[in-house]
């Protein structure tokens, strides 16, 4: 058995029993710190055998005086903190976590969905405010016969898809890395992407962030959008230009949108998306259960595992082969 450190750079959790229970067996120590710049990184890390991260920036500069590090995890799906490049330079693999919580994205990305098109939060003020109305907050339409498009068609986009389907909505999605036999096997129908834009009702986001996807839902997406059409986001949230968004929703240019990832985390005070009645905000929380947040820990601490036990990580996203 060695003797390793593993640095936990930032994490949210209550604790990191997950973690010990997988990884004090093999004889690792923890590091752990509320990092929040590359200084803080590279004080508590330099020396560490591997690293766990949440949101701390894991930079050219970090990895630079990494003298140790064998592994780095992001707890979640999205790298963005981390540049993988740097790391892969140092033959360094970069690992996430994307299977913890699809479901539950999958779920909170159909709740918001319902909640908007129903035009709950609207009927649950009003209530509060003592008025009754058996046909609340016109027009609300129906799910029978509309179509829900779905820019991205992974784990979690088949999911959605899924759900959907089981409302009596029909399922178009675009994805130019999927192959087809994926989208026939989910009863949905691949689409360009003007096409879903043009022919969606409703249109859930579960877009990796890429210098492609970045600000892909611009004025030019929503002018190409029905105006009865709603905007469902719970991958990334620069894919969506906010300020487009603000003018399309102020404009009726789109008849909505339900958001639990902005551009920018958290949604300022004074932002106007707060002041309209049709945009619904979540605070990052789609993914949250507590199965899924204990699943989210230990699949982290079994990737170091793995690799400390000359296994290949599951889930390597820089292309930096290790392990057996």
């Amino acid at each position: 058995m060695g003797s390793y450190v593993v640095a936990v750079t930032d994490y949210g959790f209550p604790d990191l029993k997950q973690e010990e229970e997988v990884l004090l067996p093999l004889g690792f120590q923890f590091a752990t710190g509320r990092c929040t710049t590359a200084e803080q990184v590279i004080q508590l890390a330099g020396e560490a055998d591997a690293i766990l991260t949440e949101r701390a920036p894991i930079t050219k500069e970090v990895i630079e005086q990494l003298h140790n590090c064998k592994i780095i995890v992001r707890y979640g799906v999205g790298v963005d903190n981390v540049d993988v490049e740097a790391a892969k330079a140092r033959h360094i693999p970069v690992v996430n976590v994307p299977d913890y919580g699809t479901g539950e994205v999958a779920d909170h990305a159909m709740t918001l969905l319902l909640s908007s098109v129903r035009k709950i939060p609207q009927v649950v003020s009003q209530v509060r405010r003592g008025v009754w109305q058996t046909t609340p907050q016109r027009p609300i339409f129906g799910f029978q016969g509309t179509t829900l498009g779905i820019a991205g068609f992974g784990h979690i986009g088949r999911d959605v898809a899924k759900r959907a389907q089981s409302f009596g909505i029909r399922t178009i999605a675009y994805d130019p890395y999927v192959q087809d036999d994926v989208f026939r096997e989910r009863g949905t129908e691949r689409v360009d992407w003007d096409t879903l834009l043009q022919a969606s009702d409703f249109i859930s986001v579960h877009l990796p962030l890429t210098d492609a996807t970045k600000h892909i839902f611009d004025e030019n997406a929503f002018a190409r959008m029905k105006p009865t059409a709603y905007l469902i986001n719970t991958s990334r949230g620069a894919a969506v230009k906010t300020q487009s968004l603000i003018e399309a929703l102020q404009s009726s240019r789109i008849a909505g949108a339900a958001l639990d990832v902005l551009e920018h985390q958290p949604v300022a005070p004074d932002s106007p998306l707060l002041a309209l009645d049709n945009c619904l905000i979540t605070s990052h929380c789609a993914w949250y259960s507590e199965s899924s947040l204990g699943r989210l820990q230990r699949h982290a601490a079994l990737e170091i595992k793995r690799l400390f036990s000359g296994e290949r990580p599951k889930h390597i996203v820089n292309g930096v082969e290790v392990g057996v």
